[in-house]
């Protein structure tokens, strides 16, 4: 039986997240809660596809927005987009 709480997400996935994930995204990617802190978030995304190899080295975003502060609490609705993204290197 599911949680009343939880809420169904998208996931996108970007660089080397993409390649240790095995995918580009999912539109199913379950939340236990509709309140979650970012490092909660993010260590469930990592422990889920793979990614603890990058998993302090990775940004998160919610909605196009930067969780710049993995203290902080977020409120996740069904629907929202979630962003995995490695630092990117360049020249």
């Amino acid at each position: 039986m599911s949680n009343p709480d939880s809420v169904r997400v998208k996931l996108l996935f970007f660089a080397k997240s993409r390649e240790l994930a095995g995918l580009s995204g999912t539109d199913d990617f379950l939340i236990p809660h509709s309140e979650i802190k970012c490092s909660e978030l993010l260590d469930l995304i990592c422990n889920r596809y793979n990614l603890s190899i990058i998993r302090n080295n990775v940004i998160l975003a919610h909605n196009e927005q930067y969780c710049a502060d993995l203290s902080e609490i977020i409120r996740i609705r069904n629907g929202d987009e979630l962003a995995v993204i490695p630092p990117i290197s360049g020249g």
